[in-house]
């Protein structure tokens, strides 16, 4: 058993990972980085050119897990692709947006390169992708594989709790079992129910670490925060301000707008207007129609209609009024150049009656991890091809993050306690903590933190 992480660096961005097990070459997930642009933005494939890929197995269809499967699907055409059908629904629709931003950044940023694959090409593609229901095991060849067969190559996807159709995903072949566990979330949200993920014996374990340098604080609950966050969109209405919640299109703006509808449904808030972008609505559409086919809460909510939001684009984002009481729940999460929560946080920042309130992950490299971590006071440039502003809005952070606890990921891992633990998908000080935390908690298992590039020996 072989594996080679293809992320460029120990970092939270192109994921990707090719993993041989016997005679068999497969790759988990092909992102696209979400900072990065041309080559840089692509998971290094150049490692695998030579060899036979079987088949490509996507986790979920969030941008760095999802966004570069064209590219992949040219360079290996005869890769079969699995992936759950929600994850299908929601990642053409991505795709075919990533087009259209490539397209606009060819001409702003000068890349000749861009797009790298075309409308065409992504409806092409699309057709060939293989949906899985969760919970089938099913043969590397795209059928369902019968319980006593042991020697073939199979895979079984389980529901991750972090975004609509998530999934990890267990291998298993010749009596050894590897389970890749994608972006998992071992707690309810208020749309996305928490995960289930297998408990049986497991050989490899390859493990997320996206909150490894976050501790828990000792008294959250969710709906202590949830109530905090109530209270202080409630105060920031009181005083005239409006609010920006920058979030990512798949996954957080679906969770922010049903947990406004229920604030207002409780009396916590007031009716009020909420923003969204249009691929964000995009998104949302596809949460509401397979509201009663996933495994989910609220599956009565439609949030289109009953929280019915208005929907921004990158021209009307300009002239969007700055007036209090309104809710803008934007993407990007991580507040990228020329996206719309960067666009609209350039425009209120340097005014002390408004407020961003951050509600999840932000890379602390990335315009919102800036924003974050200056503080009002301070001086940030959002746009590197705009001047710095001085913070004067009010900045305030919450935390409802769609990725498991630090300690929740350790629990899981005691629980299996398997040979062999590979860390990824973490920035450093993260992937550190976890690493640390297991060799001390596990001794008996090894704990790897994959060279990126490296082939190493499973």
């Amino acid at each position: 058993m072989k594996f080679i992480n293809l992320t460029r660096r120990t970092e939270i961005g192109a994921n990707s990972y090719y993993l041989e097990i016997g005679r068999h070459g497969l790759v988990l997930d092909c992102g696209m980085h979400p900072k990065n642009a041309g080559e840089e933005a692509l998971p290094n494939f150049k490692l695998i050119a030579d060899r036979e890929i079987e088949a490509i197995l996507i986790s979920h269809a969030h941008q760095d897990h999802i966004g570069t499967l064209p590219v992949v699907m040219r360079r290996f055409p005869s890769a079969r692709v699995f992936m759950t059908e929600a994850t299908a629904e929601v990642g053409s629709v991505l795709l075919h947006n990533s087009v259209n931003v490539m397209t606009r950044q060819r001409e702003e940023i000068g890349e000749a390169s861009y797009p790298l694959f075309t409308h065409r090409e992504t409806d092409r593609a699309s057709e060939r992708w293989r949906w899985c229901p969760v919970r089938q095991r099913i043969s590397i060849a795209g059928e369902r594989a019968p319980r006593r067969e042991r020697n073939a190559l199979m895979f079984e996807f389980f529901d991750a709790g972090h975004v609509l159709g998530s999934t990890g995903i267990l291998l298993r072949a010749e009596g050894k079992t590897v389970f890749y566990t994608g972006d998992v979330n071992f707690d309810d949200q208020t749309i996305m129910e928490a995960a289930i993920l297998p408990e049986e014996k497991i050989d490899v374990l390859i493990m997320e670490c996206t909150r490894g340098d976050h501790a828990k604080p000792v008294d959250w609950t969710r709906a202590g925060e949830e109530r905090r966050l109530a209270e202080a969109l409630g105060a920031a209405f009181e005083r005239g301000a409006c609010v920006l919640i920058p979030v990512f299109a798949l996954g957080k703006t679906q969770e922010m707008l049903a947990m406004l509808h229920k604030f207002r449904r409780q009396r916590l808030l007031p009716e009020f207007p909420i923003y969204i972008g249009g691929l964000s609505s995009k998104f949302t559409d596809i949460y509401d129609r397979r509201a009663h086919m996933t495994r989910r809460q609220l599956p009565r909510l439609q949030l289109m209609r009953e929280v019915a939001p208005f929907i921004l684009n990158d021209e009307t984002v300009r002239d969007a009024p700055l007036r209090g009481g309104r809710g803008y729940v934007l993407s990007s999460g991580m507040m990228i150049p020329r996206t719309l929560s960067n666009v609209f946080a350039r425009r209120l920042i340097e005014n002390q009656q408004h407020s961003v309130f951050f509600v999840g992950y932000a890379n602390p490299e990335s315009p919102a991890g800036l924003l974050r971590n200056t503080g009002s006071g301070g001086e940030v440039a959002l746009d590197p091809d705009k001047p710095a502003q001085r913070i004067r809005c009010n900045i305030e952070q919450f935390q409802f993050s769609a990725h498991a606890t630090r300690e929740a990921l350790i629990d899981y891992a005691k629980k299996l306690s398997p040979g062999k633990i590979v860390l990824v998908h973490g920035d450093p000080p993260a992937v550190e903590w976890m690493r640390a935390t297991l060799s001390a908690e596990l001794p008996g298992s090894e704990v790897i933190v994959p060279t990126p590039g490296v082939e190493m020996e499973l």
